[in-house]
């Protein structure tokens, strides 16, 4: 019974939808975050050589996949 219910969360997860890029100011948000994470180390979601492409090409380049899960949070 927990395996199915593990096996349910992960299907879950991978079903949610990634909120629209509603402009230009979330994605370079979007962007400088995962250019961040892929300077300390982070392996790229796509298949750009790391050592030869810029943080910032490779970031852009998952967002434009949809290799990158976020959520916009609401304001109160």
């Amino acid at each position: 019974m927990t395996e199915e219910r593990v096996e349910q969360q992960q299907e879950e997860k991978e079903n949610q939808e990634t909120p629209q890029i509603d402009s230009k100011y979330r994605l370079v948000l979007i962007a400088a975050q995962r250019m961040k994470q892929l300077q300390k180390g982070a392996l790229p979601r796509v298949n750009l050589d790391p050592r030869k492409t810029k943080p910032s090409v490779i970031a852009l380049e998952e967002i434009k996949q949809g290799k990158i899960k976020f959520k916009i949070l609401d304001e109160k």
